[in-house]
């Protein structure tokens, strides 16, 4: 959107995590704000119309109807953790929430680097986003506790990775497929 810019681009306007984005990721977008990218977005006309606020938060009228079914589907990164982020942004500070961004970040490049068999990229930058980071800190911790896959075909790798991933998942009653939107009428 024309005239729409923002300092912080690794957590969106709305909630969404940007810095674990497979579009930012892959260079296809500078997050939300950044430039050039997926700039037609309804939340931010209402920024620019909200004196361009940094975080729909911070607005008196948050949370305003556009939060209605917003959760309900998710495009190509899950919608479900959004009000809970933006909680959790707000109770421990956006400089301590980044931070855990980063760290999850860092975890989703290692699971793409050396677990992904081409077919995972989705399923990891899916559980990067919904699992906790203490979750997914464990994972790693189990992966790299275990030196004889660094041996085994990419393809055993993957599996195991996913298979410690959805254990998490399991144990938090989260799934880690994307819900598809609901269909309209």
């Amino acid at each position: 959107m024309k005239g729409f810019t923002r300092e912080e681009t690794r957590f969106s306007l709305c909630g969404l995590n940007c810095a674990l984005c497979s579009m930012r990721l892959g260079g296809y977008c500078p997050g939300c704000g950044g430039g050039a990218g997926n700039q037609s977005c309804t939340i931010a006309k209402c920024s620019l119309e909200h004196k361009n606020i940094p975080f729909c938060w911070e607005c008196s009228e948050y949370p305003c109807p556009r939060y209605e079914s917003f959760d309900d589907g998710d495009s190509f990164v899950p919608h479900r953790n959004r009000q809970q982020d933006i909680a959790l942004a707000r109770e421990i500070g956006l400089e301590a929430y980044l931070a855990q961004l980063e760290k999850k970040q860092a975890i989703l490049e290692k699971l793409l680097a050396h677990y992904n068999d081409g077919r995972r990229k989705a399923l990891f930058n899916t559980a990067v986003y919904l699992l906790p980071l203490e979750d997914l800190q464990s994972v790693i911790a189990v992966l790299d506790g275990r030196p004889e896959l660094e041996g085994q075909p990419i393809k055993e790798r993957a599996l195991t990775a996913v298979g410690l991933l959805q254990e998490a998942a399991d144990r938090r009653g989260i799934s880690l497929k994307l819900n598809k939107e609901p269909k309209k009428g």
